[in-house]
């Protein structure tokens, strides 16, 4: 029973290490600014309800340009898409 309780923490605290995306290996310094971000997003047509910074990643739940709901996650540096949901 100990070693089965030991396996589940141990894979629950492994999984919150994985929680945080990574989008880029470029140090902060490079990254666009988050209103430089917002901008570019906006201008293609995205509306952003909410903006996260998880990992190294900007992230933002809202709609796209045909109105669906949607979850990407950006690469900080250029903008482009790593992960849509």
């Amino acid at each position: 029973m100990k070693t089965f309780l030991i396996a589940g923490i141990l894979a629950l605290s492994t999984g919150s290490a994985f929680a945080k995306k990574n989008c880029t290996t470029e140090p902060k310094e490079k990254w666009m600014t988050v209103e430089q971000f917002k901008q570019k997003v906006i201008a293609e047509g995205y509306t952003i309800r909410k903006f996260k910074t998880p990992g190294s990643c900007y992230e933002i739940y809202g709609k796209d340009k045909a109105g669906k709901d949607v979850e990407i996650y950006f690469n900080p540096v250029d903008g482009s898409v790593v992960k849509r949901k």
